[in-house]
């Protein structure tokens, strides 16, 4: 079973901390960061990240001049590292397959320890299907995710040759989805309404209330929905990726809730939704983490050693496939099929009959 090295670590532990604590498993090291916003946590991931000297950053977005933005202001503390721009749209298959391609094809690139995926969309107010036919949230926050991280695999299994077994990493930063939801197997593009799933597959509906949705079991598709099937779509991916991929390579996938943060993730949720949120603030639901703090879980996750001792040792169908972690700390509170290697082997299936390509490595 895997454990962490620093048990201090916590809710208020910056990003940069953890990055310090863990220098020699960055220094050096080529690590892709998607994700290239100034106000959200791939920027605060990079920037902790740039703090140990790597030898370069790969900073992925849609739109090229924000990641510049991005890589300006990273470079003003840290100008001494190689920052290198992806274009990519995940929610586009074609656009993910074409970064997948240029990364490939980079010589000066010949390896990538780290991968941290971390952008991410959510709040879509009415139901949007990507260019491929797939439910725009769960397209971009795992398909884009899933499929660029396949397609550079061979330079993660390149970098894997040399680190020790478990350094070679990807990170997929999820959130506290999976304490509440599963998968919507039998209706992926959100056609029925709630009320007519399998049971198993429901939304908890009084979670759904206390964010403003009311009878949220009559109707098909609700944006904070999409979001949570799609983020527990990330830690199931880990767990999918260590059977393949943990003792052929040594390659290691976790997932990690990053916290409640205010970045521009939110942007699309209306002013009502909003204000719900400001209320379960008030009333102690959550607490807002600083963007420093909302990025330690994901160092941990991508530099400590620790986390690649014991996994998979029992395969059994447990988290021992792949950490959940949150607050820099291994957590079991996921429901139970959000971190079930059954649904990681279905999602796998689904995963590769929707971009219509198998992988083996």
């Amino acid at each position: 079973m895997a454990s962490v090295t620093h048990a201090e670590f916590g809710a208020n532990t910056e990003g940069v901390e953890v990055a310090k604590a863990f220098a020699d498993g960055v220094r050096g090291k080529t690590i892709l960061v998607t994700g290239g916003n100034k106000n959200g946590l791939g920027f605060s991931a990079a920037h902790a990240l740039a703090s140990q000297s790597p030898k370069q950053i790969i900073i992925t977005g849609r739109n090229v001049n924000r990641v510049q933005e991005c890589i300006d202001a990273i470079k003003k503390d840290f100008p001494d590292i190689d920052y290198r721009i992806l274009q990519v749209d995940l929610s586009s298959q074609e656009s993910v397959r074409k970064a997948g391609e240029e990364v490939l094809s980079w010589q000066d690139v010949p390896k990538i320890d780290i991968v941290i995926n971390s952008a991410g969309v959510m709040g879509i107010q009415e139901r949007t299907l990507s260019k491929d036919g797939i439910e725009l949230t769960f397209a971009t926050n795992h398909i884009g995710h899933w499929l660029l991280s396949c397609l550079i695999m061979p330079k993660l299994i390149k970098a894997a040759e040399t680190n020790p077994k478990g350094a070679t990493r990807i990170v997929n930063v999820t959130s506290g989805s999976p304490f509440i939801s599963g998968m919507r197997w039998s209706d992926m593009t959100f056609d029925k309404k709630n009320k007519d799933l399998p049971e198993v597959e429901q939304p908890v509906y009084k979670f759904f209330e206390t964010w403003g949705y009311k009878d949220s079991d009559q109707v098909a598709y609700i944006p904070l929905d999409s979001y949570n099937r799609s983020k527990v779509a990330n830690v199931l991916f880990g767990i999918g990726a260590n059977k393949r991929l943990f003792d052929k390579y040594g390659i290691l996938t976790l997932a990690v809730h990053p916290g409640v943060i205010t970045t521009d993730l939110g942007r699309n949720f209306p002013e009502e939704t909003l204000d719900a949120v400001k209320e379960m603030s008030k009333n102690g639901t959550f607490t807002y983490k600083s963007l420093g703090a909302g990025s330690s879980t994901a160092m941990v996750a991508a530099l400590d050693p620790k986390l690649a001792v014991g996994v998979g040792e029992t395969h059994n169908d447990s988290e021992n496939w792949g950490s959940f972690m949150a607050d820099c700390q291994i957590t079991g509170k996921a429901k139970p099929q959000a971190v079930s290697s059954q649904e990681a082997e279905k999602l796998w299936d689904v995963s590769e009959k929707l971009v219509g390509q198998n992988f083996s490595w």
